[in-house]
């Protein structure tokens, strides 16, 4: 499955937008009433389609899971440095003080 950028999906929206305004002036004069249901008709489709996409991925993310599990490595630590992945070092070692701080005063140091 491809990824489409934030670039890709404006040029889509815009290339929709032009086709719905060709439509509207072909079916007699741009009625504004036509062009607000095509281009609302527009979005809910394109909703509709990023949804569908959204839970394609979802379902590959689970299967990468499994498959990980499969191989015996721990999914609960590979979530978890996914998500310290996404921090920037500074977050991350703010935590990580915290983290520390906090065993130190249950005494799990």
């Amino acid at each position: 499955m491809q990824r489409r950028t934030k670039t890709d999906r404006a040029a889509k929206a815009a290339e929709t937008n032009a086709d719905l305004e060709d439509q509207a002036d072909l079916a007699g004069g741009g009625n504004a009433q036509t062009v607000a249901a095509g281009q609302l008709r527009s979005i809910l489709e394109r909703i509709e389609r990023l949804t569908e996409e959204r839970q394609a991925y979802a379902d590959d993310i689970k299967d990468v899971y499994a498959e990980a599990k499969g191989t015996g490595f721990d999914v609960t630590a590979i979530r978890t440095l996914i998500r310290l992945r996404k921090m920037d070092e500074d977050e991350r070692q703010e935590r990580e003080s915290i983290l520390d701080l906090y065993k130190s005063a249950l005494g799990m140091a």
